[in-house]
């Protein structure tokens, strides 16, 4: 089973579910109107790091990349980095706790050292 492939479809059907539930579910209830946007990114950001680790677990298949511990690396901070990134943003939409906003940059350092990790991979 690929981990990647798995945790990224995973986490593509959770924004969805996600970017509906703050559509129409909360559309009224946000602390400011500035955490519906927070909210926003917190699920555009999702998405995309869903899709990049389906993007991993393909580059894993692949038989020129495949299997490296460089990709698992990127797969397990990608996946964390959501967890931190969008998980912050969607705890402080809905609370207004300003102190998990120091949590936010993190995950996005995550994706950052994730992206690179898949950059390296792919070049070498």
């Amino acid at each position: 089973m690929n981990i990647s492939l798995l945790l990224g479809v995973g986490l593509a059907f959770l924004g969805v579910v996600l970017g509906a539930f703050g559509a129409h579910a909360l559309k009224d209830k946000f602390p400011e109107p500035k955490y519906e946007q927070h909210w926003n990114t917190a699920v555009q950001y999702h998405i995309y790091h869903a899709l990049g680790l389906i993007a991993i677990g393909i580059l894993s298949m692949d038989a020129l990349v495949g299997e490296s511990s460089l990709l698992t690396w990127a797969c397990y901070l990608m996946f964390t980095g959501v967890i931190f990134f969008s998980g912050s943003l969607y705890v402080l939409s809905v609370t207004g706790v300003k102190k998990l906003g120091a949590i936010t940059p993190i995950g996005g350092l995550l994706f950052l050292v994730a992206w690179a990790l898949v950059a390296i991979e792919v070049i070498n």
